[in-house]
């Protein structure tokens, strides 16, 4: 009789790791404890052979499995979880799965904000030379990728992700940034950190290391990855870097540099995007690739669907869709972005309660005037006068804000909420595609 595996959750992530699992021979058991799902795929999954239940996790399912493979919004403190550790069933990440399935060498990316268009920065730029694919939590399984013959795997990779990991080893490993979040799924400041820090020590350690030298909590921790060789990006001073000098990116290693793009040539705007091309130009040089490919790769790159997207230029104001910016730490990034124009900037959503004063402060420096919406509008309100901002502007819909914003005739208009979308709209996703349908439609 064949292995038993038990797969958690219908999400892609666990739906890709059971038909993985079950080609590979194993006896797959999905346990879903949703009521409400669709039911397409679990006959999809039920046809191919692969058992699968909703509305629980029985006994039946659990029970004598070798291993399970977790999905990323499962915490640990979660009753399935609690029932496999009583019960001595390890239990890993997808990424896991399929680190431990092929040779193909992983390029991780983590950090709180910024790994997304990182990971699809890389992934373009590696795409000029090799078959780069980028996958994980950017939305495609790696376990989907495996049979491809790949050169590399690109993987964005959550604090959730990672916190699963055992023995994946990445040949690159790449921290963006780190700021709190996911708190309550950690348990913990300090496991959230930890979780991610993985990545880059003991057995984990990768080949290269790769960490942002403006954040002091990464670059104290960039002491302690003695395993790997590190490179620094947005300083110069590191034997391996990549930094801005006389308004270009430059990189270094092995005591010569190179001049790579020019700050006006980059496609994506405001320093935390140059971060990112910094990080994907480690990358990329680490992999072997030609300065100029690389020139090439970032001129030619598109941000990500709402993470500071530029929708379109009208009478002479410039529409961004920052609708990702889900949290004040998301939000300030885009608000520093700009200096000496005059922003007009669209705030409110579901309020996730966090501390507002930081964002407040970047609005003060950066923003002439904010148009407040949502649930949150009162306490933003509240929190902006209480830090010296007056310049507000109320609006009962997006649209609203948007057509009041036009009226002002300002140099950019910026949604970048800083809040959860769901009293208003369905995702961040919906948020970002109703403003650029209406601004699009002007």
């Amino acid at each position: 009789m064949s292995e038993k595996v038990l797969v958690l959750g219908l999400s892609k992530s666990g739906i890709s790791a059971a038909k993985f699992l079950k080609e590979k021979g194993y006896n797959v058991y999905l346990t879903e404890s949703k009521s409400d799902v669709d039911t397409t795929k679990v006959e999809e999954l039920r046809e191919l052979g692969i058992n699968v239940e909703y509305g629980e996790h029985s006994e039946n399912f659990v029970s004598g499995s070798s291993f399970a493979i977790t999905s990323p919004g499962i915490p640990p403190k979660a009753g399935i979880m609690q029932k496999l550790k009583e019960k001595n069933i390890p239990v890993i990440s997808e990424i896991e799965l399929a680190y431990r399935n092929t040779k193909t060498p992983f390029i991780a990316i983590t950090g709180t904000n910024g790994k997304t268009t990182t990971t699809a920065l890389v992934s373009h730029i590696l795409s000029r030379k090799y078959k780069a694919p980028f996958c994980g939590n950017i939305g495609v399984p790696p376990t989907s990728l495996l049979d491809e013959n790949n050169d590399y795997l690109v993987c964005e990779i959550s604090s959730y992700q990672a916190a699963m990991t055992v023995d994946f080893k990445p040949l690159i490993s790449c921290w963006t940034n780190f700021t709190p979040d996911h708190i309550d799924w950690h348990e913990g400041l300090e496991n959230y950190f930890n979780a991610k820090a993985k990545l880059f020590l003991d057995k984990q350690a990768p080949e290269y290391a790769i960490l942002n030298a403006k954040d002091e909590k990464l670059l104290e921790f960039s002491k302690k990855c003695t395993s790997s060789k590190v490179f620094l990006f947005d300083t110069e001073g590191a034997p391996n870097a990549c930094y801005i000098k006389d308004n270009a990116i430059w990189y270094k290693t092995g005591g010569w540099e190179e001049r790579i793009i020019a700050l006006d040539e980059c496609p994506l705007v405001g320093h935390h995007n140059y971060q990112n091309i910094m990080c994907g130009i480690i990358c990329a040089e680490i992999a072997g690739m030609k300065n100029e490919e690389i020139k090439k790769g970032i001129m030619t790159f598109k941000a990500p669907e709402h993470r500071l997207e530029k929708v379109r230029v009208m009478d002479g104001i410039t529409f961004y869709n920052d609708s990702k910016a889900t949290n004040p730490e998301a939000s300030i990034v885009a608000i520093d972005s700009f200096n000496g124009v005059d922003v007009a900037l669209i705030l409110g959503g579901r309020d996730k309660n966090t501390d507002l004063t930081q964002m407040c402060q970047s609005i003060n420096k950066h923003i002439k005037t904010v148009f407040l919406i949502g649930e949150a509008a009162q306490r933003f309100e509240e929190n902006l006068r209480k830090n010296g901002f007056s310049n507000i502007i109320n609006a009962d819909t997006l649209e609203e804000a948007v057509d009041k914003a036009i009226e002002l005739k300002p140099d950019v208009v910026l949604l970048s909420p800083a809040c959860a979308s769901f009293d208003m709209f369905k995702s961040y996703e919906h948020r970002g595609e109703v403003f650029k349908e209406y601004v699009l439609s002007k």
